[in-house]
């Protein structure tokens, strides 16, 4: 097998002045200066009540803090901190100090910045490259993120994730699950690398990365010890409904562990089983089929176009309509949850949307992810995308699941009093 390689990232040999540029980080120093002015004007006027000895006010601007530079996507911008000073004291003599939450003490690097670095990293630049594609995107003066910067940053992912995968979850309550392996080849191990990756839903509709971490796919002790390890951190309501492909040992130890929990078979992972098993030249045709299963209006046409899937296709492609009917009442489990939730959890679509640009990554180069940084990557991918995801559609209806009120294909239903 010929090695992969990433392809080199070429520093163009001299970086052009852009003047649009220069406007937009002209406009950023300005607009960076007013938040900063404005920041400091609300925090003196939540102290204006506050006099001195003398009766003035204690709180009063005193010139400037030293000029530092802040690397952003645009480039450098220059920030210059008002200092506030304390004509007075409190009781008990100390002062009051004005710290800024937009320009903290010793901020060197937008937030921005350092989210586009994993990126880079997913896209095949290595180490020893960052300098000069960073330099490429934000200009020649990106100097200070060098290869033994991104070291200390990646180490600073680490201990962050480490931090992250023992935090407290009593206080949360997830309506669903999504679950899934994605797999990685490291180039510095032998054997393959699969991420483990729990997404919740919680009562409010929101998503969240619940759970990341090295195990093995088919592998059922490894998703038994990461369901536990929610449960240790206080997340023993079960989840009302669990997302994911049905090759997983996932569902050996959702029953073990959350064995109250309802199972969905993911409809992507399904129609990729079953076209696997079939003629090339049937896909396109079997795909349709398929859908007209998990898109039917009522469970009922469900069922008639379920049957109808196994008569076409069962006399010649056995194998292929077997894969199907196995897991026939889990992949038409969500007709008893809203019909405003369906599109959520007919599919492991949470997990594989953020994992496309991963496996695309992995296609290319076999990279320069040993294990380790394998799964600080994935944190910082998933920290990362989960800024942008939104709410459950229909999220009034996630108390309705909890209370156990009851669906028939996705309508609520009344109860009548006897």
């Amino acid at each position: 097998m010929a090695k992969s390689t990433a392809i080199p990232f070429d520093l163009p040999s001299e970086l052009s002045p852009d003047p649009l540029t220069e406007v937009i980080q002209a406009g950023a120093r300005e607009l960076l200066a007013s938040a900063v002015r404005a920041e400091v004007a609300g925090f003196i006027a939540e102290h204006l009540h506050l006099l001195d000895e003398e009766g003035r006010q204690r709180l009063v601007h005193h010139g400037f803090l030293p000029e530092r530079e802040v690397m952003t996507g645009i480039g450098k911008i220059a920030v210059q901190v008002p200092r506030v000073r304390d004509r007075g004291k409190n009781a008990d003599g100390s002062k009051i100090r004005f710290t800024s939450k937009i320009v903290p003490p010793y901020l060197r690097k937008a937030k921005s910045v350092e989210e586009l670095l994993p990126w880079l990293y997913l896209k095949g630049i290595s180490t020893g490259d960052f300098s000069e594609a960073l330099a490429a995107l934000l200009g020649p003066e990106a100097e200070g993120l060098s290869a033994s910067t991104i070291s200390r940053l990646k180490k600073t992912w680490w201990d962050e994730f480490q931090v992250w995968s023992k935090r407290d979850l009593s206080t949360r309550r997830y309506v669903y699950f999504w679950a899934d392996g994605v797999y990685f080849t490291p180039r510095l191990d032998g054997d393959r690398q699969c991420i483990l990756v729990i997404i919740g839903a919680d009562e409010y509709g929101e998503k969240d990365v619940l759970a990341i971490r090295d195990g093995f796919r088919e592998n059922a002790d490894s998703w038994r010890d990461l369901l536990r390890s929610l449960k240790k951190r206080g997340l023993n309501t079960p989840p009302e409904l669990a997302v994911g492909d049905g090759a997983l040992g996932f569902w050996t130890a959702l029953r073990d562990v959350y064995p109250g929990t309802r199972e969905q078979r993911c409809w992507v992972h399904k129609t990729a089983n079953v076209t696997g098993a079939l003629p090339r030249s049937l896909h396109d045709k079997a795909k349709a089929d398929l859908q007209d299963i998990w898109m039917a209006e009522t469970k009922k046409e469900a069922e008639t176009a379920f049957d109808l899937f196994v008569e076409t296709y069962g006399v010649k492609y056995e194998n292929a309509v077997a894969k199907l009917t196995r897991d026939r009442d889990d992949l038409l489990a969500f007709y008893d949850f809203p019909a405003e939730h369906w599109k959520h959890i007919r599919t492991t679509n949470p997990i594989e949307s953020v994992f496309a640009t991963v496996r695309n990554r992995t296609r290319k180069t076999r990279g320069c992810l040993n294990r380790k940084t394998g799964l600080a990557m994935v944190f910082r991918l998933m920290m990362s995308a989960m800024k942008k995801w939104r709410k459950l559609t229909g999220a009034n209806r996630l108390s309705e699941v909890i209370q156990g009120v009851e669906f028939k294909d996705g309508i609520k239903q009344i109860q009548v009093a006897a």
